[in-house]
């Protein structure tokens, strides 16, 4: 498993490198996380409604191939990219989507702050508001999209959208719940919790 963190990348050309590192790779290619933050836009699921897409503003719209409804990315997010063969691995969706999720509840646990995932509402929770969103694509048997950690965001863009197709629903990021860590920081700690509910291991993060 290689790890590595992208730093501040444009959404559509890494969407496309996702897809492209995807569909070119082999039975021997090794697995990916890729660490990335987003500049602001709003990505719309494949069957997202356009009516949880409240006022957008200046803000770029794209459609993209994931599962879910709409949300948003910006700057203070830690966007997580699984690229694994979950064939040769030998997991399920389900059990992808559950790492994710029980990294940020362990992470958050770690700094004293008791957070949940559901299983009728992908992500991760504290207080009934929201601070990870999770939306994956499976193709030719490997993953990729992943999940959205909420670090030190402006959470106001998403009042401009019913978040994952859920009107009225809360956001919060690591800071306001008292977890000062930077993005770089989030996905170290993130990391090894991750893997470890996979069953795999990492080579550091770069």
């Amino acid at each position: 498993m290689k790890t590595r963190f992208r730093g501040r990348q444009d959404y559509v050309p890494l969407w496309r490198e996702m897809q492209d590192f995807t569909d070119a790779r082999g039975e021997s290619t090794p697995d990916e996380i890729w660490f990335v933050e987003h500049p602001p836009v709003f990505t719309m699921g494949l069957n997202a409604s356009k009516e949880h897409l409240l006022a957008p503003g200046d803000i770029p719209v794209v459609q993209i191939d994931r599962g879910g409804q709409v949300t948003f990315h910006g700057p203070g997010q830690l966007m997580v990219y699984p690229l694994i063969d979950i064939r040769r691995a030998n997991i399920g969706v389900r059990c992808l989507v559950s790492a994710l999720e029980q990294s940020v509840v362990d992470l958050a646990t770690e700094h004293g702050v008791a957070a949940y995932a559901r299983k009728d509402a992908p992500g991760v929770y504290v207080d009934g508001d929201k601070l990870a969103s999770v939306g994956l694509r499976i193709r030719r048997g490997s993953s990729f999209h992943g999940m959205a950690l909420n670090v030190s965001i402006d959470l106001e863009p998403f009042s401009r959208i019913n978040p994952c197709g859920y009107a009225g629903l809360e956001m919060t990021d690591l800071h306001r719940l008292g977890i000062k860590l930077e993005l770089e920081e989030a996905a170290g700690t993130l990391l090894p919790h991750f893997m470890r509910h996979l069953g795999l291991k990492a080579d550091g993060c770069h």
